[in-house]
This record gives C-alpha cells, structure tokens and sequence, in this order.
C-alpha cells in the first residue's frame, strides 16, 4: 500500500453503547438496532481495518505485515516491531462504562504470559490480559463528555464521605483520617471491594438515601444516585465520591496513564491508545471483575484532574501534548482559503472527518481522495506530503516524532 486510501471500520456493539451517536456521524440508518459503542481504527488483532487498496478491500493487519516499512515508517516499524502503535476510536456512551484501569507494560506482559501458561482462553470470560501491551490514552470531547478518572484529593474524599456514610463506614474513615496516604487509600478502597454482601447492600442503601440530601451540594452525589438506578447492588457507585468528575467540553481532552482508576459515564469521545485491550475492572458491569489484581494494578495516588493541553503548530492543526511514545492527538480544521499542509517529517496517519467535507492530496503523486462527514483515511508513511483542501475538521492520529 503506497497510497492515500479510504478506510472501512469496525463497529463494536457493547450495552453501555449509543443508538444515535456512531450511526449519524457515519450516515448510517439512525437509529441502529443494537447500541454502536465504539468505531475502531487501526490493525488491532481483534478488529482490523479494511482498508480500500487496488480497487479491494484488504485487512490492515496484513498489509503491514507485507511491507510494514512502506507503511509505518522505518523509524516506527524499527521502534514498534513492525507494528501499528496506536488504536483510534469513536466512543459512545450512552451509559457509565465500568470502573477499570489499565495495567503498565511490565504488567500486561507478565499477566499475559501468566494467563497463557494458565490456559486461559484469550476470549474467556474470566480473562484479564488480552495482550501484552500496556494502554496509555487520550480521550477528546466531541460533546459534553462526563468521566471520572484518578483518585480525589484524600480530603476532598473524607468531606464527601462524612455526609452519606457518617456511621455505616466509620472505622474505614476513620482509619484513612489517620493514615491520609496511598496506603489509607489503599486499604479504603480494598475494604469497600471485600466486604461482605450484606454489609455492602447496608453501606449502599444508606449512602444512597443520605446522597439524595445533598444533591444540591455537589455533582458527585446526584452521578452516584444515577449510578445507583443502573447498578443497584454495586459497591462501585461510590466512585463518583472516590475519584476525581469531570465533564469535558467538546474539543477538551484528558490523559489516562497506567494504573490510574477511570471510567466515561457519558458522552461521545473521540479516543486514542496504544494498541492495547487490557482492561482490569472494579465495578459499574456485569463483565469479570479480578479484585486481587486490580489492587495491584491502580495507583493509589490522590491527585488533581488537569485538562490536556494543547499546541498550535500551524494555521490548521492544534497538536494534544502526548505523554505517550505511541500516539499522539490532532485537530485538523480547513476552510475555503486555508489550505493544510503536511510536515515531510512524519510517519503512518489515520485522519477521521467529523464534519464537513474536503480532498487529501498527495503531492508528490498527484493522488486525490476526497472524503466527508464519517470518513477515514490512512496515510502511509512512504507519501512524502500531503494537504487537505475544502471546509472540514479532521480528527488526526500519528506517531510522535
């Protein structure tokens, strides 16, 4: 593959997904008859792109691994071992996804060869590490976007605490207003995770009735009464008072590194990761939650949520400060008299079109390929430089150079 060519994307249809939101950006019937929750591009494993090659559709995966120096750069191919670093997804959630965290890269490759020596099924349901990659990610608003991610400021925990759970949960506070670190944290939260059913459904009923009290006060409480209706016997409905909420205005984005307890409650995002499915859940789903390992994985941290920042590198593209060697995020917008203009120093892209419509050009080739509204392209590392003429915002996913 040695030209700009058009993608075809896989659809995953999960529970927590949206009817509307993926159908209408890629003008599909809206809408769907099951819930769309992620678009993936890229060459994962499990849902490779087609990608539009020599008048056929021919699987990314492969068409890398044919000629992955063409395709990914030789700097990237050499680095990533011939492979594509990154997934890049539209998200859609219509419902609060789990509470979950992703291990580092020593963890997910001693978890995967743990796994695979247990025999586990890379489809079982009871299995954690479906590949030996960490997953570092950006999440950027395409609308209001709620999430939580990273652990409070320990005091900020203690102040919402106090008001639902002033009896039901007075040693665990207690002992975490003694030991205000990681490891109060820590045993905070193992407590919740552990105790036994009953005293969790007791917890719960009491903190709910309590939260509904103060609603007013704080966002925190009316997501945990939300989370309550969705998921009534879950302990994980405190993560709203455990973790830090925020909600994303559109083009706004946020960093996840690993161990970092997350989860999106709602909202359409656009994503982007390293080439990764691991997950390790803690609540909020009826999937499999591995307690133990969980505790191994999160990062018991408290720290302030900031918004990622941003760069502006040229009239057309506002470059998301990466924390990832894999990935990194951009903005693309063109109009009529604004023509962009590739950098010649760059490697394989993945350009989504979320609105408008405009025509990629390859200048050493002359090529064109116009694309609109739900559209995605490649471009291999071997096309030199390209621009984009037209009137329309593209969302761009690149290896960091």
């Amino acid at each position: 593959m040695k030209r700009i060519s058009l993608m075809r994307n896989t659809v995953q249809e999960y529970a927590w997904g949206s009817y509307t939101a993926i159908a209408e950006l890629l003008g599909n019937v809206s809408p769907a008859k099951v819930p769309q929750a992620e678009l993936w591009m890229g060459a994962h494993p499990k849902a490779p792109s087609m990608v539009k090659c020599d008048g056929n559709w021919k699987s990314l995966l492969e068409l890398i691994e044919k000629n992955p120096q063409d395709i990914l750069g030789e700097k990237v191919a050499e680095k990533f071992d011939n492979s594509l670093p990154y997934l890049f997804k539209v998200l859609a959630a219509a419902k609060p996804l789990s509470i979950q965290a992703h291990p580092s890269r020593d963890q997910a490759k001693q978890g995967f060869e743990r796994e695979n020596r247990q025999g586990i099924p890379i489809d079982a349901y009871n299995r954690n590490y479906k590949d030996d990659n960490h997953k570092p990610e950006c999440i950027c608003a395409l609308t209001l976007f709620w999430a939580l991610n990273g652990f409070r400021k320990i005091s900020g925990i203690l102040t919402l605490m106090e008001k639902i759970c002033p009896q039901g949960l007075r040693k665990e506070l207690d002992n975490l207003r003694g030991q205000p670190n990681s490891i109060g944290l820590k045993n905070l939260f193992q407590s919740l995770m552990t105790m036994n059913r009953k005293r969790q459904k007791q917890v719960i009923a009491d903190a709910i009735s309590n939260a509904q009290k103060f609603t007013d006060d704080d966002k925190a409480y009316k997501w945990m009464i939300d989370l309550h209706k969705k998921y009534p016997a879950d302990i994980g409905v405190f993560s709203p008072i455990l973790l830090n909420l925020i909600c994303l205005e559109p083009c706004q984005a946020m960093f996840l590194t690993a161990g970092e307890p997350h989860a999106y409650l709602d909202g359409v995002g656009i994503e982007l990761m390293a080439n990764s499915d691991n997950v390790l859940r803690g609540g909020l789903t009826p999937k499999y939650i591995d307690v133990p390992e969980l505790l191994n994985v999160l990062n018991f941290k408290e720290r302030e949520l900031n918004i990622l920042g941003t760069e502006q590198i040229n009239e057309c593209e506002c470059l998301y400060a990466s924390h990832a060697e894999e990935f990194v995020l951009s903005i693309i917008s063109v109009k009529e008299d604004i023509i962009y203009n590739s950098s010649s120093d760059r490697s394989i892209e993945i350009l989504l079109c979320t609105d408008g419509k405009a025509t990629i050009i390859d200048l050493g080739k002359n090529d064109k390929v116009v694309v609109d509204r739900g559209k995605s392209i490649i471009i291999p590392a071997i096309v030199k430089k390209y621009s984009i003429q037209g009137n329309a915002i593209f969302y761009k996913a690149a290896v960091p150079f």
